[in-house]
């Protein structure tokens, strides 16, 4: 399982192994990790992690244009910069370079009602300060 906080905000999600390995694997790799989350400038309603070039070694797996809320999709780059999209609403994923995919690796088993209150946080107010840690 994998922990998130964002301020009082809490959110559990439960890794997509089996549609997503190589993505999960390197997501892992990873943990833990404390950084910035802002909200998208092109993508619709959600939220985002920009990482610039940072290479993760993994191409398309479990790809979608449309992640639904909750559902936390990871972009390895090349067309645009990496980055971790994480959507409370409707998103149809794009940046300056055009439309994009991203490889939905984990799905929101708790806390998706804090979605909507995220967003507007980052849309509002600006950056929040956000934590990833595997728990089991």
């Amino acid at each position: 399982m994998l922990e998130i906080t964002a301020g009082d905000l809490r959110f559990l999600a439960r890794f997509e192994e089996e549609l997503a390995p190589k993505t999960v694997a390197a997501f892992r790799s990873i943990l833990p990790f404390d950084d910035n989350i802002i909200h998208c400038r092109w993508s619709g309603e959600s939220n985002w992690i920009p990482w610039g070039d940072r290479e993760l070694g993994i191409g398309p797996e479990n790809a979608t244009s449309y992640p639904h809320p909750g559902e936390l999709a990871l972009y390895p780059g090349g067309q645009s910069e990496t980055e971790l999209l994480f959507p409370y609403g409707y998103c149809s994923f794009a940046s300056k370079a055009g439309h994009l995919w991203a490889n939905h690796f984990a799905t929101l088993v708790e806390g998706q009602q804090q979605l909507a209150e995220l967003g507007r946080r980052t849309l509002w107010t600006g950056a929040q300060p956000i934590s990833f840690r595997q728990i089991d």
